[in-house]
Formats: structure tokens, C-alpha cells, sequence
């Protein structure tokens, strides 16, 4: 009965919190504080503020420890599965939905549309990450570990993670 609980718990926000996690936090207090009684308001906050700490989001590292606490590690997986199930159902049906009439001419357009947008979007956080990487450890350092990104990733098809692990331990060590 506790897995269905902890799924119900992050299900119900992860439908109703439209706009990500910090729109279904409040409905997370409100199942995990008010309707289970698992936590107090000050070990929720506690729980909040380590999720928020760490990196990725918070939804889904709140619904991990909590399912934790509650149940074990099924419990875990049961609340991060309830708190992505709403994107993911969604998410498969629209390409359940795109699938259908992929040959439908204003599907078509609409993906023809929809490219130079995501292009325009990448564009714009490569000029944000680039200058902020410019104001933060000069041009010098910026256009050396640019340059090599690319050789490395465009030339020599080094997978991208390596080359993101190696960014970081050229920073931690030398910036």
C-alpha cells in the first residue's frame, strides 16, 4: 500500500504542476506534509533545500529521497517514476499523435517551423554560455578550451562526455 501512496503522491503533482518543479513543490508539501504525514514542514524544507543544491531537477530528486524514506529503494523508483510518468505519457502520445500524420502536409510544416526555432534557441545559449565564460576566465582560456572542444568532438569524434569530463578537470585544476 506504500508504493501506490508514494506513486500517488508524485503522480497528482506531476499533472497538476504545470511549469516544471518549482510550480508542483507546493503540491509535493501538500501531499507529503499535509495528506501522509511523512515529514514535517521543517524536514520538507530541509529536503528542499538539499534538492535544490544538487543539480538536475528537483522534482524528480524530491520524489527519490522521499521514496526512500518511505519505501526503500522500490520506493525511490516509484517516486521518480511517478513524478516523470505525466511528461512521459504525454510525451508518447503526441509522438503517438505525430507518428500518425507524419505525412500530413501541416505536420510537415510544422516540423520544417519548428527547426529554425530550436536552431535560434541553441544559438542564443552558445552566445550566453560563451560570454559568461569570457567574463569569468578571460578570452584566452575561453577560445583555447572552444577550439579544442571542437577538434576534439568534430575532428577526432571524441564522445562529447569525455570532452566535458575533461573541461572539468582542466577547471577544477588550472581555473
Amino acid at each position: 500500500m506504500i508504493y501506490l501512496q508514494i506513486f500517488w503522491a508524485f503522480f497528482v503533482p506531476g499533472i497538476l504542476g504545470y511549469g516544471g518543479g518549482p510550480s508542483s513543490i507546493p503540491l509535493v508539501k501538500k501531499e507529503v506534509v499535509d495528506n501522509y504525514g511523512w515529514m514535517t514542514v521543517t524536514e520538507f524544507s530541509e529536503v528542499l533545500a538539499i534538492g535544490n543544491a544538487l543539480p538536475g531537477p528537483i522534482a524528480t530528486k524530491m520524489a527519490g529521497y522521499i521514496g526512500y524514506e518511505q519505501g526503500g529503494i522500490v520506493g525511490a523508483f516509484m517516486g521518480v517514476f511517478a513524478s516523470v510518468a505525466p511528461s512521459l505519457i504525454l510525451m508518447l502520445g503526441l509522438l503517438g499523435l505525430l507518428m500518425k500524420h507524419k505525412e500530413s502536409p501541416r505536420v510537415k510544416r510544422m516540423t520544417v517551423v519548428v527547426r529554425p526555432v530550436i536552431a535560434v534557441l541553441l544559438g542564443v545559449m552558445t552566445y550566453d554560455f560563451f560570454f559568461s565564460s569570457y567574463e569569468s576566465v578571460g578570452w584566452l582560456q575561453t577560445a583555447v578550451i572552444g577550439a579544442l572542444s571542437y577538434v576534439l568532438m568534430e575532428r577526432m569524434k571524441v564522445h562529447p562526455a569525455y570532452v566535458i569530463a575533461g573541461a572539468l578537470i582542466y577547471g577544477a585544476l588550472f581555473l
